[in-house]
């Protein structure tokens, strides 16, 4: 490429991972810069952020050696003076430039000492055609700086390539989907990112460019998930069971709302696929994900297998069996409690019963995940707070029966929707967006530093009335 010989191409690759002209095309600018707008020394007390200014260096002056040494000159225009300074390269800078000659300055001008500067100014000669309208800026290196691609020598590179393919960006999205969304065509929003003539330009091309990067990303996922569901065999379960209808009809301590009912519904139908599940299942604390839980695990043993529920800490962990273990008592289900501080004489009997398949509920931490712990028909996985455990730490679960589990994922992190589909895009997502009767709603508060001392009140308070602080 012409402007690029074999050192420059080298730092492009190393500094900036650009190796072909379709990485130099998609090597967007990450602002722009005004460079209609002129202003004077004496606007810079109210200007907030980058300055143009017009104006001749008077005189120089150097300060320190070595590293420390700076670069200082005095530059003036009709309405006064200010400091340009450079703390590297003071030697070609000073032979660069000359005095009173006119030149257009730009940067960002800082105070030190109750006197204005600029550091490390872009300069331009007054006639320069670059100096005009809105200007692309690239991040660069000082390995690339030194080698003349600067955010300039970029832009020059970029420019360069693109009066040379005219015509040959080829458009990936169908005529319909630009129609629907309003997007430009790709060739076209490539140019304006670049060389923008107006700010209304920069927006349309960066709509087009983001959209298209999120489609095919989600349209990956989507790929993956439905190559995924083809391959992946999972376990029938067909029927609700006995053990759900007594305790559906008879034991529930109470109603179930819509939102309930529907995500059920939802897993229900997954585990009678013949494929795996793995599902999102989201909702607030106090919305009833464990009553869910609890009855998915139901239905598993109702089909003659085990279910597992693996939370981060003990704490949540015996929260947990405690809450499940009363719940389950009137069907007579053997549910037991395993994590790390579980003794070692107190295993044994609970490996036993789960390899006998006695035991028909698991409930714990990290401690299930341990090769010693063995499944008897281990049909499905709930894990609470899956961001707690890592993607290595899930995967010893899928290997505790000759098929993975079927995946029951329980979160109170509120997700967006489209972020859930980003982050979990192997996952089908179940929102319960209610609270059942009755419940009071969660309230959060934000107390700043100088409030501490209402914080501290408002816990004394909660304290007094029997509550617990975390």
């Amino acid at each position: 490429m012409k402007g690029v010989g074999p050192q420059k191409a080298e730092l492009l690759k190393k500094e900036l991972g650009i190796f072909s002209y379709k990485d130099l095309i998609e090597y967007y600018p990450f602002r722009y810069v005004d460079r209609s707008e002129y202003h004077t020394v004496a606007d810079l007390v109210t200007l907030v952020g980058h300055a143009q200014i017009k104006g001749r260096i008077v005189g120089f002056q150097e300060a320190g050696v070595g590293r420390n040494k700076r670069l200082t000159a005095k530059f003036q225009d009709a309405t006064g003076m200010i400091d340009l300074v450079w703390f590297k390269g003071a030697s070609w800078i000073k032979s660069s430039l000359k005095i009173n000659e006119e030149i257009l300055i730009y940067g960002k001008p800082t105070q030190f000492k109750g006197r204005w500067n600029i550091p490390h100014p872009e300069i331009a000669a007054v006639n320069a055609a670059n100096s005009i309208g809105l200007q692309p800026v690239y991040s660069s290196t000082e390995r690339l700086s030194s080698a003349g691609l600067n955010t300039k020598g970029i832009e020059k590179l970029i420019l360069g390539l693109l009066e040379n393919i005219g015509g040959q960006i080829e458009d990936v999205l169908p005529i319909k989907l630009k129609k629907e969304h309003r997007l430009i065509d790709r060739e076209l929003a490539v140019k304006w990112v670049h060389q923008p003539s107006s700010e209304m330009e920069i927006q349309q091309a960066r709509f087009r460019l983001k959209f298209e990067e999120l489609f095919f990303l989600q349209f990956e996922l989507l790929v993956r998930k439905k190559i995924t569901m083809e391959k992946s065999k999972g376990y029938l379960m067909e029927k609700v069971g006995e053990q759900f209808n007594e305790f559906y009809e008879k034991h529930i301590p109470f109603e179930l709302t819509n939102a309930q009912k529907r995500v059920l519904k939802e897993i229900r139908l997954d585990m009678n696929t013949g494929h795996h599940m793995n599902r999102l299942l989201q909702g607030d604390v106090g919305s009833g994900k464990t009553l869910v839980a609890l009855l998915s695990m139901l239905i598993a043993v109702g089909n003659d297998f085990q279910a597992a529920l693996i939370a981060p800490t003990e704490i949540l962990a015996t929260q947990h069996y405690e809450s499940i273990s009363e719940l389950v008592k009137p069907l007579g289900i053997t549910v037991e409690l395993l994590t790390g501080s579980v003794k070692k004489k107190d295993r044994r009997p609970i490996h036993a019963g789960l390899e006998s398949g006695e035991i028909k509920l698991l409930i714990g931490t990290h401690a299930l995940l341990e090769e010693t712990v063995q499944f008897n028909n281990l049909g499905l996985v709930v894990i609470d707070e899956q961001h707690r455990f890592g993607v290595a730490q899930r995967a010893r679960m899928w290997k505790k029966n000759e098929m993975p589990p079927h995946v029951l994922i329980m979160t109170a992190t509120p997700i967006p929707r489209t972020l859930a589909m980003t982050f979990y895009g192997d996952l089908d997502v179940s929102v319960i967006d209610e609270l059942p009767p009755g419940r009071k709603p969660i309230t959060t508060t934000h107390r700043y530093d100088e409030s501490r001392l209402r914080l501290f009140g408002f816990m004394k308070e909660e304290i007094k009335k029997g509550r617990q602080i975390y």
